[in-house]
């Protein structure tokens, strides 16, 4: 690595967390940690928003599969505009109103302590996981560019952003967001321009082979439920982010902080439509870095191959300086998004479980006391899980298969509690069951009952549908108990 990438990857690196930093406040209430004032201009919170998409997976794991395979993971970015829209129209007007900080003290209203505790928990789950994947995502670069070991990269990094997530609170993390979102998208840019343009005979022979070659495909069309098809894609997506609109606490937290009802509405419509541009640009990467070492087969050595082909092309094939940006640009996506889960995290523990369980009127300094022990302990799991990701040969699939399974379909259980205002306790119990029973089968019987009489058993569909049918399942089982109930009453 040149000096000069060097000294461009540290300014960008250092001067993030030291950006973070500077929202320290020796006076800061746990609200301002949390909801960061409820202050902020709507474009800002909409880049947060954007920049908690696009993370380390987004920048290197979508080039890696369109370089292995074709644009089908490009259908989950068309489904975001879905969500958003429900999320403007519904979501971002409902939580403002609420009352609260936590995505789930709406799933106690209705139906105790039990829902808001199990959604919780998947919550925190998913989060773990996604930390892990970027994570382990933001050191592949690290370790082809300096020959770093990976381990000590992913503890490093992950040192820094609890760092300075812990001092600066939501506040800093928005903000540094916000400016992290134009430095990837730039440095995205410039990457995919400089592939095309290094084609032998220019931009119109990478789509040449990528055409001939299939390379664009968004999969099949046809309905077999086992395959990642368009349709499992598209509706994975479509679960997946009304989940994450709906109930993610990353994003609820966000419509608080916004200074009105109108720009939290613009955030949510702002940064999901963004993603769909920009996502495009990174499997334009993967497809030209396809088409690019097809033209060059000497330059790509053996067994690079899947999210290292990126990293090595960043490495071996930019000019100085832009190395060191497109690096810096990487550490940009994941750090943004490890600081969000870092920091949503430590807001439910202390308004789901410390004040619910521990302590119901905590004092301010017991809570920022609180906040700040959640951060370290959430970044020291999220390191942990981070290095049992060497083993995984796509993040990406690795991370779909988590959220899904994580997940455990807590949609299900706040659409039967928003949507059917008359379901009980025992009807939302019921369906849970039902759905968690579903989850773990979906889950596991591909691991366990692979051989003998028990195979037969092992579930036929894709694991990306796991969230699709437990939400389905405790949704649709909590609505006909419902309706069951009221029949009989009457």
């Amino acid at each position: 690595m040149s000096i000069i990438d060097t000294i461009v990857f540290l300014i960008f690196t250092g001067g993030v967390v030291l950006l973070g930093c500077s929202f320290f406040s020796k006076k800061r209430t746990s609200d301002e940690f949390t909801s960061a004032g409820r202050s902020l201009p709507g474009w800002v919170v909409g880049m947060s928003i954007f920049a908690t998409y696009v993370s380390s997976i987004s920048y290197l794991a979508y080039p890696g599969k369109a370089y292995m395979a074709d644009w089908n993971a490009f259908v989950f970015s068309l489904s975001i505009p879905i969500a958003s829209y429900f999320a403007a129209r519904y979501f971002v007007p409902f939580y403002r109103n609420l009352g609260s900080v936590s995505a789930y003290s709406f799933l106690e209203k209705r139906f105790g302590t039990w829902a808001r505790f199990y959604a919780s928990i998947c919550y925190l789950l998913t989060q773990i996981a996604r930390m892990g994947s970027i994570l382990y995502l933001l050191a592949l670069p690290m370790n082809a560019l300096l020959g770093w070991d990976i381990k000590a990269i992913i503890i490093v990094t992950s040192v820094a952003i609890i760092f300075y997530s812990m001092l600066g609170g939501l506040k800093a993390v928005i903000w540094t967001e916000a400016i992290q979102g134009f430095i990837l998208i730039g440095g995205a840019l410039i990457c995919m321009f400089v592939l095309m343009f290094n084609m032998p005979e220019g931009p119109k022979q990478m789509f040449d082979m990528a055409v001939a070659d299939n390379k664009f495909s968004l999969g099949s069309f046809g309905t077999s439920l086992s395959d990642s098809t368009f349709w499992v894609c598209l509706v994975y997506g479509i679960f997946i982010n009304l989940q994450n609109y709906g109930i993610d606490q990353n994003y609820v937290q966000r419509y608080l902080t916004a200074k009105d009802e109108k720009q939290a509405k613009f955030s949510a419509l702002f940064g999901g439509y963004l993603f769909i541009p920009v996502s495009m640009i990174f499997f334009m990467i993967g497809t030209a870095l396809y088409t690019y070492y097809k033209a060059y087969p000497d330059l790509l050595p053996m067994g690079v191959t899947g999210d290292s082909v990126f990293p090595y092309f960043i490495v071996q094939e930019l000019p100085v300086g832009l190395t060191g940006l497109l690096i810096a640009s990487i550490f940009a996506a994941g750090m943004s998004t490890v600081a969000t889960s870092i920091t949503s995290s430590a807001t439910i523990i202390l308004t789901d479980y410390y004040k619910r369980f521990i302590c119901k009127q905590p004092t301010e300094k017991q809570s920022v006391c609180v906040l700040y022990g959640s951060n370290i302990v959430v970044g020291i799991i999220g390191i942990l899980v981070a290095l049992a990701f060497l083993n995984v040969e796509s993040a990406l699939d690795a991370w779909w298969a988590l959220s899904s399974i994580f997940s455990g379909g807590m949609l299900g259980l706040f659409l039967l509690g928003y949507v059917t205002r008359k379901a009980r306790n025992v009807d939302a119990v019921l369906g849970v069951i039902c759905g968690v029973i579903v989850v773990v089968w979906m889950s596991l019987s591909p691991i366990l009952f692979t051989d003998g009489f028990w195979s037969e058993y092992k579930s036929p569909f894709h694991a990306n549908l796991t969230i699709v049918f437990g939400t389905m399942v405790i949704f649709l089982i909590g609505f006909v108990s419902t309706n069951l109930f009221k029949r009989r009453k009457s």
